[in-house]
C-alpha cells in the first residue's frame, strides 16, 4: 500500500503511519509532499491521501467533537483493539482542539514539536518517533488491562 500526506509531519501524520505499519501493512510506503500537491500525487501514484484537505482519511466532527485522521484510519481498517482505541484518545487530544484532552496528550504534542524541529526529513522523524508510539501503545495496553498478554506487532 502507498500513502501520501503533507510534509513536515507532526502528531497525526506520525501516528497514522505508525498504526498503518503496525496493524495494517508493515510494508506500507509513505510519501510526504507539499500540502497543495497531496491529492495530485495520490492520483498519480495510486496512493491513499491522508491528513490533507480533500483526503478521505482526514479530520472530521463526530457528535460535536473533532476526530483526527488517526481515528479515520482506525475506522477504515476496522481496528478494534482496546489499547489502540485508548491511544486514539491521546493522539486526538494532541492534534485536535478538545475541551478535555487526556493529560498524556500534552506530552505527545510537545514531543512531536521537538521531533519536527530536530529531524532533517519526515522519514527520519517517523523512524525516531515510532518507538514513542510503541511505548505509548504498551502504556495503553496496561491501562486497559491487556498488559503482558499482548504486545505491539514487530516493527
Amino acid at each position: 500500500m502507498k500513502f501520501v500526506t503533507r510534509e513536515k509531519v507532526k502528531v497525526d501524520r506520525v501516528a497514522c503511519p505508525w498504526v498503518i505499519r503496525r496493524f495494517v501493512d508493515p510494508k506500507a510506503v509513505f510519501l510526504f509532499v507539499p500540502a497543495a500537491s497531496v491529492l495530485e500525487v495520490a492520483r498519480r501514484e495510486g496512493a491513499i491521501a491522508f491528513d490533507a484537505p480533500g483526503a478521505e482519511l482526514n479530520h472530521r466532527t463526530v457528535g460535536g467533537e473533532e476526530r483526527v485522521t488517526f481515528d479515520a484510519v482506525i475506522e477504515r481498517y476496522g481496528l478494534t483493539d482496546p489499547a489502540l482505541l485508548d491511544l486514539a484518545e491521546i493522539v486526538r487530544g494532541a492534534d485536535a482542539r478538545l475541551s478535555r484532552p487526556r493529560p498524556e496528550s500534552a506530552g505527545l504534542a510537545a514531543l512531536a514539536t521537538g521531533f519536527r524541529r530536530t529531524t532533517p526529513t519526515d522519514e527520519e522523524s517517523l523512524r525516531l518517533q515510532f518507538p514513542v508510539y510503541d511505548a505509548l501503545y504498551a502504556y495503553c495496553q496496561e491501562r486497559v488491562g491487556a498488559g503482558a498478554s499482548r504486545s505491539a506487532p514487530a516493527p
